[in-house]
């Protein structure tokens, strides 16, 4: 039934009614491609192995020192605003994911700082939580700081919810998602669509254009826009708005007005309505939130769980990115 309901808005596309947005147009040539090559391909029920974990922390099984990535966007530097794509709060209403990110790429683009990293120094990041239990309404807050080796040739010290570790370096042959070493990111590409088709094919895919790319293909590239975003708070220049702007291509990314960030502080976000799985069942459940007028990046939030059955807690997590330098000795400050 939603397939003729596609088809009916490419009906009255004709008949002068709103042209259809990209993700729209995009969904509906996927369909109508599959519908007329034959049966469709078997649906991937596991994905690769990533390494990665998308919550507001580390998990521990992320062994090779990835990080929480939240931009260090939330005031406490003082800059020139860039010129907002949107004058007022209340125009989130209707603003669509794609203005949101694109703002968000623009902002990036005008203020990341553009460094160069040493192989033999490290990343330090600082990252705020704040975690509420939702039945208790108990709220703490954690500091984790962060030293992760530039070239991954060295152990890393990582934190979560304030406890940390130390992790070896990344053996040789062992790929990890997102890729935690500056040689390795800085060969990623620039342009969003190739990006967006870069990961869609080092994990299975063989398309050469977007719309090749099936449901599970950009459920993938989803995942793992949002794991780059997320876990690796420092980029090679021009890296970061091109994630941003790949992620707002992503058919079944919506925004969401009104959203609070840990500092209480009302934001629109940014979350991901995966087509693959049953209705009801969610994957990925966390928002990034922006500044509703200029789009800079405020934090992200996420849920966690702890314990099982009858004891099993669920949390709220808040986070934010406090600051980041890039230093020569693990433990060593800015």
């Amino acid at each position: 039934m939603r397939d003729i309901d596609e088809l009916r808005e490419l009906r009255d596309f004709d008949t002068g009614a709103p042209p259809l947005d990209d993700e729209t147009r995009r969904r509906v040539r996927a369909r109508l491609r599959a519908a007329t090559d034959g049966p469709p391909a078997p649906v991937r029920h596991r994905r690769p192995v990533l390494r990665i974990a998308l919550t507001a922390g580390l998990a521990a099984a992320v062994a090779a020192g990835v990080l929480v990535a939240v931009r260090d966007d939330d005031g406490t530097r003082t800059h020139p605003t860039a010129k907002p794509p949107a004058t007022s709060a209340p125009a989130m209403r209707n603003v669509s994911a794609q203005t949101v990110l694109k703002g968000a790429a623009a902002y990036a683009r005008e203020h990341e700082r553009t460094v160069s990293p040493r192989d033999d120094q490290f990343i330090y990041t600082k990252e705020i939580i704040k975690e509420t239990e939702q039945k208790t309404g108990v709220t703490k807050s954690y500091v984790d700081e962060n030293w992760r080796s530039v070239d991954g040739s060295k152990r890393s010290w990582v934190m979560e919810i304030g406890k940390g570790w130390w992790s070896p370096p990344l053996q040789k042959g062992v790929s990890v998602w997102p890729p935690q070493d500056w040689g390795t990111l800085r060969k990623l590409p620039t342009d969003p669509k190739r990006l967006i088709l870069s990961i869609a094919n080092d994990f299975g895919g063989r398309g050469t254009s977007l719309d090749d790319l099936s449901d599970e293909d950009w459920s993938q590239v989803h995942f793992s826009l949002a794991g780059l975003l997320k876990l690796v708070p420092v980029m090679p220049d021009g890296l970061r708005p091109a994630a941003y702007e790949a992620l707002g291509m992503v058919p079944g990314v919506k925004v969401l007005p009104g959203q609070k960030d840990a500092k209480g502080r009302t934001g629109v976000a940014i979350t991901y309505d995966d087509p693959t799985l049953p209705k009801g069942v969610t994957d990925f459940t966390g928002y990034f939130i922006f500044d509703p007028v200029t789009y800079r990046f405020l934090g992200f939030r996420d849920t966690r769980t702890s314990g099982n059955g009858a004891a099993m807690k669920k949390y709220t997590q808040l986070s934010y990115l406090d600051g980041w330098a890039i230093v020569d000795r693990v433990k060593q400050r800015p």
